[in-house]
């Protein structure tokens, strides 16, 4: 009898039905869109952090950056008056490279790698060096106090050469010392074989070199052709690329770890640890055991880099988190008011009915039932029609898929958010460098979790407008419901 009444009642109110089911659609729809956006966002932000962080990476490792000591000077290339060779015009031609961590970068012990390793719930660890070599290269005047002549690589400019005449280049490019855990975890773990190979364990205390392929195209480098480090020829074995469709990833130069050290006089130092967990689950428990096990560090977690993604991406994400969420809200307070207000009138335009079936024997919970299983198929019609609209418009942005511009890096700062980090040298380095033009398409996943809350969202609002009504409609008493509308 209930489902039968139900079926005939629902049919008699096809305008209210439809009007209920019309506002659940719309709001669930909103809801569906907006939480796979969100979704979206996330994988895109891990997307344009994997350059920076590796796959598997899970939690990375380093140190506050300091600042300079006082009167300290940053690295100068200087020259004897033997340095050289005569050019017979006058001047001498001069070449020097160095491989250098910059001034206050952040670097601390290289045994932080093997502490990180013991701890329980590490699966793998990968310690890098991030330098910085710097190429003077051209010719001073022989006259006029050429030697002795220097530069301030922190500055990328010469100091005039006295006499006239000078004429040289200062470049720079990134060199990341890698170790042999670096295909595993990782910046390099992230990045794409090209041409070539990758650097192994074996490779360690050779002259071997892996090259970022943006930085190759530039440099006209292949696999085969050297490179100059530090005043050291280099064996190009391989190019990678980053994961993104025009990413650099995260150095120029990928070298063995202990030959960086040893160009860089930065002997059993590392400037990040990169650690994967041994369960994704358990993320928040490691860093709490990094940070007790290593206190001088800072220990940071992918969410933590999260909010250093900026450009399109991260307009795009605080649209979904602020505007998107609060007008889904806003959108499902809407539908589930107007749900209430016609499940009452609905109930005072009933009075006489629900008076005759109280007179003849209906309980007050078999009246509540009967407003409550009307307001929930409605809003069940509702919320079928908000998957509907929700899944149209998740395949309209998959199909569409707009393309937003990625940067991983922070105004100076490392992976930890320290102001003043050492640019290209430290931490804040590898941001700087995994934002050259990342693009990443945004894609809406719909998981059944979001069609779950869907669901969910209209079984309460149905519920909440049928106790409501089915409240309202016990209250009536057969006697003065009958004379009401006598």
């Amino acid at each position: 009898m209930f489902a039968r009444y139900l079926r005939r009642e629902l049919s008699g109110r096809r305008k209210q039905t439809a009007i209920i089911a019309i506002a659940m659609a719309l709001a669930i729809g909103l809801v569906i869109i907006v939480n796979s956006l969100s979704a979206g966002v996330k994988n895109a932000q891990a997307s344009a952090l994997e350059s920076v962080y590796g796959v598997g990476t899970d939690v990375t490792v380093t140190a506050t950056p300091t600042p300079p000591a006082e009167g300290e000077r940053g690295p100068r290339f200087e020259f004897d008056s033997e340095d050289g060779s005569d050019t017979g015009e006058g001047t001498t031609a001069v070449s020097q490279s160095r491989l250098t961590t910059g001034r206050g970068s952040a670097t601390f012990d290289a045994a932080a790698v093997d502490t990180v390793t013991a701890q329980d719930g590490v699966q793998a660890a990968s310690g890098v060096l991030s330098l910085t070599n710097m190429t003077f290269d051209g010719e001073l005047p022989q006259a006029g106090g050429a030697t002795g002549t220097g530069t301030d690589s922190t500055q990328g400019q010469a100091g005039p050469p006295q006499g006239g005449g000078g004429s040289f280049d200062v470049n720079s490019f990134t060199v990341m010392g890698v170790d042999g855990n670096a295909a595993s975890v990782g910046p390099l773990a992230s990045a794409t074989l090209q041409t070539g190979r990758t650097l192994a364990a074996s490779d360690a205390g050779t002259y071997t070199a892996v090259l970022d392929s943006a930085y190759a195209t530039t440099e006209e480098l292949a696999v085969g052709d050297t490179i100059t480090v530090a005043d050291q020829k280099f064996e190009v074995v391989g190019i990678v690329a980053g994961s993104g469709s025009d990413a650099e990833t995260a150095s120029n130069v990928y070298i063995p770890l202990d030959v960086a050290q040893e160009l860089s006089d930065s002997a059993d130092l590392v400037s990040t640890v990169y650690v994967q967990a041994a369960s994704s689950d358990r993320i928040s428990t490691l860093k709490t055991v990094l940070e007790g096990a290593l206190p001088d560090n800072t220990v940071n977690t992918q969410e933590d880099l999260a909010s250093s993604v900026s450009g399109s991406l991260s307009t795009a994400s605080g649209l979904v988190s602020s505007l998107g969420t609060w007008l889904s809200v806003a959108v499902l307070a809407v539908a589930f008011l107007l749900a209430i207000l016609l499940t009452i009138s609905g109930v005072s335009r009933r009075t006489r009915e629900f008076g005759t079936l109280k007179a003849i024997g209906w309980r007050n919970g078999s009246i509540v039932k009967q407003v409550a299983g009307e307001s929930l198929v409605q809003s069940l019609i509702g919320g079928a029609a908000g998957l509907l609209v929700g899944l149209v418009g998740i395949l309209l942005i998959n199909v569409f898929s707009p393309t937003l511009t990625a940067s991983a890096s922070v105004q100076g700062a490392g992976p930890g958010g320290q102001a003043g980090g050492p640019g290209a040298g430290g931490p804040g380095g590898l941001a700087q460098q995994a934002s050259a033009a990342a693009d990443v398409v945004l894609n809406a996943p719909l998981t059944p979790a979001i069609m779950l809350i869907a669901v969910g969202i209209a079984i309460v609002g149905g519920l909440l407008a049928g106790v409501l009504g089915g409240w309202r409609a016990a209250r009536l008493r057969p006697a003065e419901a009958l004379r009401s509308v006598a």
